[in-house]
């Protein structure tokens, strides 16, 4: 459903990047940045590209092909060297896992939840009390905006097994239950494709996708909060990153440590970190400068993750046995 304007999108935006690396290195001062987010607080200036990690890296092309259209990333929790994923719009309610080689570890049925355009996938805490590892599927897309509301399916992460590589579409394995959290914006429809959930408090947040000169918003939800009801999610701050659509951002990642997070676009990822000399709210986050990642080719870059211990950063993109890739950290 992207792909019409997408060739245009890429070549305009692949330019103004390529600018923007420029004059970043060069002459920082003039970076541009006038417009003023909600509260009238600074919208963060793009910054310049990060020094803190290394060349981007394939690691893999994914064995399975079922994925071809990896959509949201991220590592997980209860296995070691796995990562899930899903397909964007267009599939029933799996995910699929596959490890750091590539190869398919299975795939599962979402039980009780409907796939109407996923667009992320983040992990984090439960219900207050619960010791395992849940996996959030975020239902957020919305192209034409006209969603009344938007779900994000709540499931404990599952424990993969060696028997489970043998799963697919047609017999896979069937999640626990999941829990919907309904949600809404406060100020209208928005189309959205990140999600990202703090490790520790459980707050959720959404990143909007916008397609003109507008930063996205980032919106949060903050645990606990209702499966029962539709939730008010609530705009904490917006955010800018390269080119002739800033606020194009297609994945998030919240790092294991929850004192980093990063987003990515069709071509770049983009890290927002708190200062080690702060040990402030993580929302204070909105208000720092954007670091550039690059990650190297990719067909049509929808999903970014952190690795589990933080040192590096994961993507994929879409298209059959897509390369997944890896950016270390450098001296962490």
């Amino acid at each position: 459903m992207k792909v019409i304007v997408l060739s245009i999108i890429c070549l305009i935006t692949t330019l103004t990047s390529a600018c923007h690396y420029v004059t970043s290195q060069t002459d920082e001062g003039k970076r541009g940045g006038s417009r003023k987010a909600e509260r009238n607080q600074p919208i963060p200036d793009p910054g310049a590209v990060s020094k803190a990690y290394g060349k981007p890296e394939p690691l893999a092309e994914l064995e399975d092909k079922a994925i071809d259209e990896s959509s949201g990333l991220v590592a997980s929790r209860r296995n070691p060297d796995v990562f899930w994923t899903h397909n964007d719009s267009g599939d029933g309610p799996f995910i699929y896992a596959f490890d750091l080689k590539g190869e398919k570890r299975g795939t599962w049925r979402v039980t009780g939840a409907k796939a109407f355009d996923w667009e992320d996938i983040a992990a984090g805490p439960g219900r207050a009390g619960a010791a395992q590892s849940y996996l959030y599927v975020g239902d957020i897309g919305d192209n034409d905006k006209e969603r009344q509301e938007i779900i994000v399916y709540r499931i404990s992460e599952p424990l993969i097994t060696a028997a489970d590589a043998a799963t697919d579409r047609s017999a896979p394995q069937q999640t626990e239950a999941a829990e919907a959290i309904h949600l809404r914006y406060p100020d209208g429809r928005h189309d959205a494709e990140s999600l990202a959930v703090h490790p520790a408090t459980g707050d959720l947040y959404i990143i909007t996708k916008t397609r003109n000169a507008n930063p996205a918003g980032v919106y949060k939800l903050a645990a606990p909060y209702s499966i029962t009801s539709i939730n008010t999610l609530e705009k904490v701050g917006e955010v800018r990153t390269t080119g002739l659509y800033p606020g194009m951002i297609t994945g998030a990642d919240i790092s294991s440590d929850g004192r980093k997070i990063v987003l990515c676009d069709y071509f770049n990822a983009y890290e927002l970190s708190l200062p080690e000399s702060t040990s402030g709210k993580f929302d204070d986050i909105w208000k720092q400068s954007v670091a550039i990642v690059g990650l190297g080719a990719r067909e049509q870059g929808e999903a970014v993750c952190y690795r589990l211990d933080g040192r590096a950063i994961l993507a994929t993109s879409e298209g059959e046995h897509a390369a997944l890739i890896e950016v270390e950290a450098i001296g962490r």
